[in-house]
């Protein structure tokens, strides 16, 4: 076996189990006498660059094995994007410090930084093993029956949902309407999961906008009145990407992160929920809430999806015995069995096709209407979420006179 040390970086947003994936990576690595040292990248590959590397040999196992319930990052997150001209800095730090295995946690962006640093030292004739390990709330990561995040995230989108929704329904004499918006830039994964929080058709969510379809607000008016005649209140969950059928955002910010991608939500000064809030209520008159977690919901470790526990646990296990027995340039995936009961396995598939890649919420989870999912995306949530508290009803049998 090629000997050396191993270094483990976590990019991106922060998710309630990317902690599980690190520990996966340590405990492994621990076990293997080829991996002479396990280092830590302390904020991603641009701490890196500058030197910012940690010993995790040296950390107490009480401490790594804590990694398994505590959200977030904790080695340190960045939103870099390497250029060309950093990788002669990768390349000699790698060889400085003999790292001849290299783990990174992260999205799609982060998959494309390991294809080319991967990629680089194998130009270069420098013998370098590197595995992927999936991370994203959005899901929308190619190969991948779902990413390792995305279930716990779900799980806190829809207790909210299901919560606010007795909320609604309890003050539908003062607030008729609450609005529910998740993360999803490109993809509507996290908003379609708000599903799950439906056990009756009376329940919420009642409507459910994602980017995979163009927003119509003239559809918006008839879709609202119909369930306030119905139901009393409406519940709506909208994803932070979702457009007009002209591809412009209906926030319409116009600024521009540092990757040159649109800014929703928060950071961008004005969110799509609260558009959506004024849309209805100034046309019907409503009071009512809207709600914007934005990053509570991506670390929310109250709500841990015990699925997503185990399997981000799982991958960053596979991450090094992949390695461990040679393979290199692929990331790990999770391919569900075709059976009644859930399973998920693990799989890889090359970097250099996960890489940019964008995987959408595909048609055949979404109603021909585009405000709602279809029962196929319900069967292909719910296990990931897990079964939601039961909450109490009264009968409200009225008092005879």
């Amino acid at each position: 076996m090629l000997k050396g040390n191993a270094i483990v970086g976590q990019s991106g947003g922060p998710t309630a189990v990317i902690n599980n994936s690190l520990a996966g990576v340590i405990h492994e690595a621990a076990k293997c006498d080829f991996i002479t040292g396990i280092y830590g990248m302390r904020w991603g590959i641009q701490g890196f660059m500058q030197g910012h590397i940690i010993d995790l040999q040296r950390e107490k196992p009480e401490t790594i094995n804590g990694l398994r319930a505590t959200p977030s990052a904790a080695l340190g997150s960045c939103r870099y994007k390497v250029k060309d001209e950093d990788f002669e800095t990768i390349f000699k730090l790698l060889k400085k410090h003999n790292i001849r295995y290299l783990f990174l946690i992260g999205g799609n962006d982060t998959m494309d930084t390991m294809h080319r640093v991967e990629e680089y030292c194998r130009e270069h004739d420098y013998e370098l093993i590197g595995i992927g390990i999936p991370k994203t709330v959005d899901n929308d990561l190619y190969g991948t029956d779902h990413a390792p995040g995305y279930p716990s995230a779900a799980r806190y989108v829809a207790m909210s949902v299901k919560q606010e929704g007795l909320l609604a329904r309890d003050m539908q004499k003062v607030d008729r309407i609450v609005v529910y918006q998740t993360v999803g830039r490109d993809s509507g994964w996290l908003a379609a999961a708000s599903v799950a929080a439906k056990e009756k058709p009376e329940d919420p969510p009642h409507l459910i906008y994602i980017p995979e379809r163009p927003f119509d607000d003239e559809q918006l008016h008839p879709d609202v009145e119909k369930y306030q005649k119905e139901r009393g209140w409406v519940s709506i969950v909208i994803a932070e990407g979702v457009c007009y059928a002209d591809k412009t955002p209906i926030t319409a910010s116009g600024t521009q992160d540092r990757f040159g991608n649109l800014e929703f939500g928060a950071m961008a000064g004005v969110s799509a929920a609260i558009i959506l809030h004024k849309m209805a209520c100034e046309k019907f008159g409503f009071r009512g809430e809207f709600q914007v977690p934005e990053s509570l919901q991506m670390c929310g470790a109250d709500r841990f999806s015990r699925v997503d526990v185990e399997e981000a646990y799982g991958c960053g296990l596979e991450a090094v015995r992949l390695a461990a027995r040679g393979k290199t340039g692929l990331m790990v995936t999770l391919v569900r069995d075709d059976s009644p009961q859930y399973h998920c396995s693990t799989g890889t598939i090359e970097l250099n096709k996960v890489a940019l890649e964008t995987r959408s919420v595909p048609d055949e989870y979404i109603v021909e209407s585009g405000n709602m999912v279809t029962q196929a995306f319900v069967d292909y949530v719910k296990p990931l979420v897990g079964d939601l508290p039961a909450y109490s009803s009264l009968d409200c049998v009225k008092l005879k006179e």
